[in-house]
């Protein structure tokens, strides 16, 4: 089967299952007081160059939901894109996990939060009237729901507008690496020095089981955090799996060679599909890509058995066709150069059947 329906997918990169079987090995204290997870913490400092709190969990989601927790009263209003993860894919946890704050969808073309729209919406959220919810937290996608990528000046640009109106700033990261290796930037830059003061950290994407990591760069931001992760069942009573995890991510750059090799495949898709004519509406900026396909090759590829989304279009605009159908295509750490070249090659065949074929 040719799956490129989600990088969630894959299985566990070969170091994280070698660091696991090892971990398995013996006792250990429990709830993350384990040499593991403390040697992990020292890790990320090093990678993001910074002293921060780390808390590890097995999701996205409660990634995601603690780090808004933390920023946003249950009162409060955290503004994100019109169409993020947070608000569109999380049933409710981070309305759930800050108590019933509101996630307001801000504009913006190709899964990026125009600075215009921020500035629209702010204004349009002052902070003291007692009818709305205050304003207190901006969450960023990186890499966004269209598979671009904010490179580190549009990240200041918004964190700054958010910082002046009082606001935190969160960023989902659940393919942070591979928007950092497409940038070409270091995980500080890209982070904590362009005005971000909570990082969802994802690596499960990427090659782990269930790994993520909630990185605090403001100290004063993390008090609550402990009590958060505990009360919402996602502080781990054998948290050892969680360290051991993200320590072997991290150790030799195993987190960036598996991001690049996912790239490389993406690239690779994106170029073929653009030599076969189809519309491809954004710029592949980390590993997924979008395509318009029309329907006699969508019906090919289907029948095949080759796996991927159907896609909503609301942030795509005019242009479709009726009979094109909006696809998004994700590769992962270990989809193959063989995978993708099957894949085009399907293309092909079907794009070459006459219409209504």
């Amino acid at each position: 089967m040719l799956d490129f329906a989600s990088d969630n997918a894959a299985g566990v990169s070969a170091p994280i299952l070698d660091a696991l079987r090892g971990a398995n090995l013996g006792t250990a204290p429990a709830y993350g007081e384990d040499a593991w997870t403390e040697r992990a913490h020292r890790r990320l400092e090093d990678v993001f160059e910074t002293r921060l709190s780390m808390f590890l969990v097995a999701t996205g989601t409660a990634a995601n939901a603690l780090a808004l927790g933390a920023l946003c009263p249950s009162f409060g209003a955290a503004f994100c894109h019109v169409n993020a993860h947070v608000a569109e894919d999380e049933c409710g946890a981070p309305e759930m996990f800050t108590a019933g704050a509101k996630l307001v969808g801000v504009a913006g073309g190709a899964g990026k939060i125009a600075p215009q729209a921020l500035a629209a919406t702010l204004k349009a959220f002052p902070r003291g009237p007692v009818k709305q919810a205050q304003p207190a937290a901006l969450s960023l996608s990186q890499a966004t729901e269209a598979g671009t990528a904010y490179d580190p000046d549009e990240i200041a640009r918004l964190a700054g507008m958010a910082h002046a109106a009082g606001l935190g700033v969160h960023m989902d990261g659940a393919r942070f690496a591979n928007a950092l290796v497409e940038l070409g930037v270091s995980p500080a830059d890209m982070s904590w020095r362009a005005g971000v003061d909570i990082l969802s950290f994802g690596a499960t994407k990427n090659g782990a089981l269930a790994c993520e990591a909630v990185l605090v760069f403001d100290p004063a931001r993390a008090t609550t955090l402990p009590f958060q992760r505990k009360r919402s069942g996602h502080t781990l009573s054998k948290g050892r799996f969680l360290g051991a995890q993200m320590l072997a991510y991290l150790e030799d750059g195993h987190w960036l060679d598996n991001a690049h090799a996912a790239n490389a495949r993406a690239a690779r898709l994106h170029d073929g599909l653009a030599a076969a004519r189809l519309n491809l509406p954004w710029p592949r900026q980390a590993n997924e890509v979008f395509a318009l396909l029309p329907a006699r090759v969508d019906a090919g590829l289907r029948a095949a058995g080759a796996r991927y989304y159907d896609w909503s279009d609301r942030d795509y605009g005019e242009g479709r066709r009726a009979d094109e159908v909006f696809a998004r295509f994700v590769t992962s750490f270990a989809t193959t150069e063989p995978e993708v070249d099957a894949l085009l090659s399907l293309v092909r065949d079907a794009a070459a059947q006459p219409e209504g074929s």
